[in-house]
């Protein structure tokens, strides 16, 4: 029995809730549906789904292998359908929502060669800092930053981003270097309000932990802002380089702390899982990818130092 077909019927049965509509999806009979689940499970041996006769749920193992499934049909489909569109150009408008620093920064001129290449293409682009609803709004791709939760959406890395604790070389002169976590209780902290602190590294969980009550004397939501304000002598600020990386370059900031800094984040070209990506995201897509270079050309002179 085909594995590839296997994988796609248990992939239509999670999707649909259960064998009879996946059947219907498929346009398959009930009883080849639940052959080929069968089949898979012996195959693997392991149980992927628990039938009752009310509902299907997916094991442990059924869980994991929905995930991987997912991205090999969706690469099979993806090389069928480039085989399939190696001679024709991409058209029509593409929705895109981004970050509105990254954009701002990073954007004009990657949207512009991909244009010189796609002339047909019409780049319609959304600036937000807001975690959009591809579908509901109607966008072919959000680019996104941090570390992504798990979805029914489909995330390609693109490049990865550092996140630096930056001050002005004159606030320093001023207050202080901080030599060690402990210290940054006493300095004045420039907060990003979209910051989430949760789980990356030791600077953010402390900066969450001690809150700074006294020193968070300035919120944004925006990062230029804070950076500015930095380079003018505020405070700290915890901030991407692709928004620092001139600053530093320049001395007008300062890394500090450097040995706590934490693993890099990513930016995430994000868009609906479809069996038939169009021709036009598939393109963007492949067209972001090591655009910015390894690493990219902002981080190219920041070091830690």
């Amino acid at each position: 029995m085909d594995r590839i077909e296997s994988m796609r019927t248990f992939v239509a049965v999670v999707n649909e809730g259960s064998f009879s509509k996946a059947a219907i999806t498929l346009q398959l009979s009930p009883q080849l549906v639940s052959k080929y689940i069968s089949k898979l499970e012996e195959q693997l041996h392991t149980r992927l789904l628990n039938r009752t006769t009310r509902k299907v749920s997916m094991t442990e193992a059924g869980s994991q292998y929905f995930i991987h499934a997912q991205q090999i049909l969706l690469s099979i489909d993806n090389m069928e359908a480039q085989l399939g569109g190696l001679q024709q150009l991409p058209k029509g408008t593409l929705r895109i929502s981004a970050p509105v620093s990254f954009a701002l920064k990073h954007m004009a001129k990657l949207i512009t060669d991909f244009q010189v290449r796609y002339p047909s293409v019409t780049v319609d682009l959304q600036l937000s800092d807001r975690k959009v609803d591809i579908v509901d709004e109607g966008f072919d791709i959000a680019l996104r930053i941090g570390q992504l939760d798990s979805s029914s959406l489909i995330a390609k890395k693109i490049a990865p981003i550092r996140v630096i604790l930056c001050a002005a070389p004159k606030y320093l002169k001023v207050h202080g270097t901080p030599k060690r976590l402990e210290d940054l209780e006493s300095h004045c902290y420039l907060h990003y309000s979209y910051m989430n602190l949760e789980t990356k590294g030791q600077i953010f969980k402390y900066i969450k932990a001690k809150q700074l009550k006294e020193g968070s004397i300035f919120h944004s939501n925006n990062g230029d802002v804070l950076v500015e304000a930095a380079i003018e002598g505020a405070g700290l600020v915890l901030q991407p380089t692709f928004i620092a990386s001139k600053a530093l370059n320049a001395g007008k900031l300062v890394i500090v702390l450097p040995e706590y800094e934490s693993n890099p984040l990513g930016l995430y070209a994000v868009y609906a899982h479809r069996k038939l990506l169009p021709h036009k995201i598939r393109c963007f897509i492949d067209f972001m990818t090591d655009y910015y270079g390894s690493p990219p050309y902002w981080d190219k002179q920041v070091t830690g130092e």
